[in-house]
């Protein structure tokens, strides 16, 4: 058996169906070895449900209304049968050998969360090409005690232990966040490689949820959730965002200086940034 084959892909959906169709080539085009795709539809209205009528070789779960990404991811968790689950943003490009790379990191390593070197921004580069080069410098690269809700694979006995995602965090923002947060608390391994690589276009689902007339301000509302249910004061939110930050600066200074390349880019205003 192909370890993929031990992976379901949750992939929550919101309308962007433009998106999803660059995804699932990507997906198609670079493979997921056996893996079963499992797509999350959250009451899309432009046409999405008539695209994933058309699809091959993945599973589509269908809802009325949006239930938010904590939502869809948890009805994925609950449908899936797998060792391990891979959350996925549907505004991303994947790599060759991208899964491979997470699933040989993880069981190299004994991770119960990791998460691939991603690159946001305009797509103005040939992810197959620029992959292969940035995977040779940087497949040895990691950071440990972190990951990210764009794109994460999460071992079975997670959520086992932990239950699932907090749906009291509304249509998207902190549940990943809250997630991980508990995941390390409670003493599961996370973390980042360059072993495996991928491309996100920018939170383009949320961007369009903004814009719509009637939506209240849910990404105030779970910020206030998140820091009431931790108990982050504000000093403890600034020596925390401190921590993080002087961390982030360190990785980032030695992956550039050491490899040309950090786990972590970012395409803005007409340049590649560094973090």
């Amino acid at each position: 058996m192909h370890p993929a084959e031990h992976v379901t892909i949750v992939i929550p959906l919101y309308n962007q169906v433009h998106y999803t169709r660059i995804c699932l080539e990507s997906l198609q085009s670079h493979g997921v070895g056996g893996a079963r795709v499992l797509l999350i539809d959250n009451g899309s209205t432009d046409g999405t449900a008539e695209y994933l009528a058309s699809c091959r070789g993945v599973d589509v779960l269908s809802n009325r209304e949006n239930l938010g990404c904590a939502g869809a991811w948890n009805q994925g968790v609950r449908e899936s049968g797998t060792e391990w689950v891979l959350l996925l943003n549907n505004d991303v490009i994947v790599s060759p050998g991208w899964l491979e790379g997470l699933l040989s990191f993880a069981l190299e390593h004994n991770l119960d969360v990791v998460t691939p070197a991603i690159r946001e921004g305009e797509y103005n580069y040939d992810i197959v090409e620029y992959s292969a080069r940035f995977v040779k410098a940087m497949g040895q690269v990691s950071r440990m005690g972190v990951a990210d809700g764009i794109c994460f694979m999460v071992h079975r006995r997670v959520f086992q232990a932990l239950g699932g995602f907090d749906e009291n965090f509304r249509i998207g923002q902190f549940e990943d966040t809250d997630f991980f947060r508990r995941a390390a608390l409670a003493g599961f391994r996370l973390g980042t490689t360059g072993r495996s690589f991928l491309h996100h276009f920018g939170s383009v689902t949320q961007n369009e949820i903004r814009k719509q007339k009637g939506v209240s301000p849910y990404e105030a509302q779970n910020r206030a959730y998140f820091r009431q249910k931790w108990k982050l004061t504000w000093w403890r939110r600034q020596c925390e965002r401190r921590k993080k930050n002087w961390r982030a600066l360190l990785w980032c200074y030695s992956e550039r200086v050491r490899y040309g390349y950090t786990l972590r880019l970012k395409w803005r205003k007409g340049r590649l940034h560094y973090f």
